[in-house]
């Protein structure tokens, strides 16, 4: 009887780790990320392929045993077709079944690029892997190296039937996502100099109209694994990139956007995600001209031509200028010369009701200005305390569209836009010749988000930071750290900012993060709205004001 007991006990055992085995092979997976350690217990497993996409003399110093080279240098990023892709496929031993993990020095631009076109033509996603940590992870661990070549790999099998068009986006479709931030993301994988215009590979400098800059290094940890899913979602929310959005991947000229469409779609299975091959190449190609930027949002500055067009006689005497001029000078200053159907709204009336918005909204109505217009605010002056202030409680009123008017006074009148000492009619015309500014009513939509904020509030995902902005310190500072950055070191002597890599560089240098909670003090409430306004100007997404005198 002991015997039988002893026989059934060592079946259910074997029956138990029989079981077990499947899930011990698991070991070391997440998703489409492998571990160092399992694909070291897998070298010898012949249902593996290893891909090295490093190029090839990289490959040629030192791999991983067993891995063959598939260099994107040699095999190209050129569009090849279904048959020399399959040909392709077939010569590295690709056989439908077969687990395939790419690595390469360990930041997995290459690796992720390769994946994506494995994938793109018809490899099921389930049979892909990164190696997290590439080889300097392999490396770090001491695993083996060999400098000796991996015989060819037999021929395999693989049918590419159709090709996953969903994944890839192209220029027409790319083109119309830019101009649709509600319902698209643009996320560009390159860093700060490309993206504000230091560094210029191509004939200008800059970025896709509202690219959203999150580079490749982002995604990765200093040992070059990727960071956690958590930690990449809090970097996408705080950027504004949200799941429910079509999302579109691009960089200069698609490789490094593999970074961000494999960690968006395979790693936090974001549903609608797309890379854009041809990237920045094929968007400054294009015949027309397509805009390029170095700010992130030079919509927030405005030109005398401009305003000559869309706020000038002709729209308005059709009815169809939706622009509201606020001329924030003193009312004499005003009186002496004005730019056609400004509304002049002095700076002091913004700073007296910085505790009151709901009465300032008032006045902005009895003043003419239209809620659902893009106010445009002038100084004579670029941007200084008065328009900065101006700027910042429209937005905080909920005004639909707000920008600073950039020109000097002289050169406005230089380019064709004529002053008029004749106050701007608000109300009913009073002859059928008079062309008048209609009355509205502005409703108080107070925001809570960006004006105003406590020093002791909630924290948010990210570390707060204080940034002085005027050209003292203020008289007292709130508790935590603080970095002084006058808004004047940003601007040029005329008013207008500086280059948009050279107010990157200042940023920079101040200690002022990329992913931060931002809250611009000063003792002149004017001040610290000066340097929101540039910080929205670059793009940062978290920018809050507080003034610590002049609120109440």
């Amino acid at each position: 009887m002991a015997k039988v007991f002893r026989y059934c006990f060592l079946i259910a055992i074997t029956s138990c780790l029989l079981l077990v085995r499947p899930l011990m092979a698991a070991d070391g997976i997440q998703g489409n990320l492998v571990s160092v350690d399992w694909l070291e217990q897998n070298l010898k497993n012949a249902d593996v392929l290893i891909f090295d996409a490093s190029p090839a003399q990289m490959y040629a110093a030192q791999h991983i045993p067993g891995a063959i080279n598939v260099d994107a240098f040699t095999y190209g990023g050129l569009e090849v077709s279904v048959p020399e892709m399959q040909r392709r496929l077939q010569s590295w031993g690709v056989s439908a079944g077969k687990k395939i993990v790419i690595y390469d020095r360990g930041d997995p631009m290459f690796a992720t690029r390769l994946f994506y076109d494995l994938y793109y033509h018809g490899v099921p996603a389930q049979n892909l892997f990164i190696l997290n940590g590439g080889f300097s992870k392999w490396q770090e661990f001491g695993r083996p190296v060999t400098k000796e070549p991996t015989p060819t790999p037999l021929k395999g099998s693989f049918q590419i039937t159709k090709v996953k068009e969903d994944v890839r986006v192209k220029l027409p479709e790319f083109l119309s996502a830019s101009g649709d931030q509600p319902g698209s993301a643009l996320v560009e994988a390159l860093d700060a100099n490309w993206h504000f215009g230091e560094l210029q590979f191509f004939d200008r400098a800059g970025h896709v109209p509202n690219g959203i800059m999150l580079p490749s290094a982002d995604f990765y940890n200093p040992d070059k694994t990727f960071k956690s899913p958590e930690e990449i979602k809090k970097m996408l929310n705080y950027l504004g990139v949200k799941p429910e959005q079509q999302i579109y991947t691009y960089c200069g000229g698609g490789v490094a956007a593999s970074v961000p469409f494999f960690a968006l779609k395979f790693m936090l299975n974001y549903p609608k995600v797309k890379l854009y091959n041809e990237s920045e190449i094929g968007w400054l190609q294009d015949q027309r001209e397509l805009p390029f930027w170095t700010y992130d949002a030079p919509f927030l500055m405005r030109e005398a031509n401009w305003l000559k067009t869309w706020g000038g006689r002709m729209m308005r005497m059709y009815g169809v200028a939706q622009v509201s001029v606020l001329d924030v000078r003193p009312a004499e200053a005003y009186k002496q010369g004005h730019v056609p159907f400004a509304l002049n709204i002095p700076a002091d009336v913004f700073k007296a009701h910085l505790a009151q918005p709901e009465k300032l909204a008032d006045i902005l109505g009895q003043a003419g200005v239209n809620p659902s217009h893009e106010a445009v605010v002038m100084s004579g002056a670029g941007l200084d305390e008065g328009s900065a202030l101006a700027f910042l409680m429209l937005e905080r009123l909920g005004q639909k569209k707000v920008s600073v008017f950039m020109d000097s006074l002289d050169k406005t009148t230089q380019r064709g836009l004529a002053m008029t000492q004749q106050a701007t009619v608000v109300g009913p015309a009073k002859t059928p010749q008079e062309m008048s500014v209609p009355l509205t009513t502005y409703p108080a939509k107070v925001r809570q988000d960006l004006g105003f904020a406590k020093p002791n509030s909630a924290p948010g995902p990210y570390p707060k930071l204080f940034i002085a902005s005027g050209k003292k310190l203020p008289t007292k500072t709130p508790d935590g750290k603080v970095v002084h950055v006058p808004y004047t070191e940003l601007l040029n002597t005329d008013g207008t900012p500086k280059a948009a890599k050279d107010i990157w560089k200042i940023l920079v240098k101040a200690g002022v993060p990329r992913y931060a909670e931002l809250v611009c003090i000063a003792d002149d409430p004017g001040e610290a709205a000066a340097n929101y306004f540039l910080l929205k100007l670059m793009g940062y997404p978290d920018v809050k004001v507080l003034p610590l005198q002049g609120a109440g």
